[in-house]
């Protein structure tokens, strides 16, 4: 069995292995082909908590789980990954960067998929791990001219390091009002008034996966004419937004899966979009498997 460390993933990870990992995994869930476990969680939030998600992906001959401490805020992840065929393992991933980086790629696939072409204005709220990340993936995505920054604190640190590059600090409303939002946040309630989001948009929000906790408020749901998630079992069950939501607000017939959209892509749309997402096992194991894959190729023998 192989030890895989957080420098290995870092090296090997690609913007475009990540996507056609992802992309191949959440097909195959839609077509049946994949299958999820889902989050389950044990401890106190003061003492520590342990959390274990996964998924069994078949045409890669792989299943796996993630496992994560929860200390005081702080998140520590492994990936272990097993052969379909034998059962045995194959190797442990060191997932914190694994983690960070699969999460801002899923969202990558959403945008590239539901933002419309013509998108000028990329809005994010937050400036931590997954706020830097979604804007390093999603920035290259669409010719944006703009880039709002909205955050508690003075954002000095990332005016400097995207000089030159249109970003630029703004409030809430006005980032709301941006062809693209990305919410980064670990707010427990609404950032901005979802009055405010204009139609043609894409509002993604990626903040939290605790049902206490929501980022986007009623009006934005009930506005939206898509709500587009990884996998309604997991959303329904985890995301704040629907869990908070008054009686009606979310149906969840509206509750569309990514995967199903990427065998079927939509026509653009003039409503608002919203892209939740909570994270699932799928993401974990399909990155593993392309990092362990890349690795192992490397190491072949010409």
């Amino acid at each position: 069995m192989q030890w895989i460390t957080e420098a290995q993933v870092a090296t090997t990870l690609t913007p475009e292995r990540m996507r056609e990992a992802l992309r191949a995994a959440f097909l195959d869930l839609a077509a049946g082909r994949a299958t999820v476990l889902a989050r389950s969680r044990a401890g106190d939030p003061q003492a520590g908590m342990v959390s274990a998600m996964g998924a069994v992906l078949p045409s890669l001959d792989v299943l796996g789980t993630k496992v994560y401490s929860t200390r005081k805020g702080q998140f520590q992840f492994l990936v272990n990954l097993f052969a379909v065929s034998s059962g045995l393992p194959l190797a442990t991933l060191e997932a914190n960067e694994l983690t960070r980086l699969r999460t801002a790629a899923t969202t990558a696939l959403a945008v590239d998929l539901l933002a419309k072409p013509a998108a000028r204005t990329l809005a994010v709220f937050g400036t931590g791990v997954q706020a830097r990340a979604h804007l390093e993936a999603v920035a290259p995505l669409r010719s944006f001219q703009e880039i709002l920054l909205c955050t508690r604190g003075d954002g000095a640190e990332w005016l400097s390091a995207w000089a030159g590059r249109g970003l630029r600090l703004a409030s809430a409303a006005e980032a709301a009002q941006a062809d693209v939002v990305l919410t980064c946040t670990r707010a427990t309630e609404p950032l901005f008034d979802g009055a405010l989001v204009r139609p043609g948009a894409l509002v993604a929000a990626v903040g939290s996966s605790k049902p206490v906790a929501r980022e986007l408020d009623d009006t934005l749901l009930a506005r939206a004419g898509r709500l587009v998630v990884e996998w309604k079992t997991a959303a329904l069950a985890e995301a704040g937004e629907f869990c908070r939501a008054a009686p009606g607000v979310v149906d969840p017939r509206r509750v569309v899966e990514l995967g199903d959209l990427l065998a079927a892509p939509p026509a653009p749309s003039e409503g608002i979009t919203v892209f939740k997402s909570v994270g699932i096992g799928l993401e974990d194991v399909a990155v593993a498997h392309a990092v362990w894959q890349a690795l192992n190729a490397e190491e072949a023998p010409a």
